[in-house]
């Protein structure tokens, strides 16, 4: 987990629902929207964000369970950038 994932699930918590780029026009975010979509895809793997709508995406319960403190991310699948963003 980078930092950037934590502020992405505290936004989405917050937020209820949001796209990476309505993210990258947040204040506190300083990441380009490519950037926040490529966390988004990677967080989605893991199972603790899901997509609602094209490119929106909400917290899952998993998230909601790892901001609580109560899921550990080390006991989630590894993801990498060529098995989530290219298949």
């Amino acid at each position: 987990m980078k930092q950037l994932d934590e502020r992405i699930l505290e936004h989405l918590d917050s937020e209820g629902w949001a796209t990476p780029s309505m993210m990258a026009r947040e204040k506190g975010f300083t990441a380009s929207e490519g950037h926040i979509w490529e966390r988004c895809q990677m967080l989605y793997y893991i199972g603790f964000i899901a997509p609602m709508h094209s490119d929106m995406y909400e917290l899952t319960t998993d998230g909601q369970l790892y901001l609580k403190g109560e899921i550990d991310a080390r006991h989630r699948p590894k993801p990498t950038v060529d098995r989530v963003l290219r298949g």
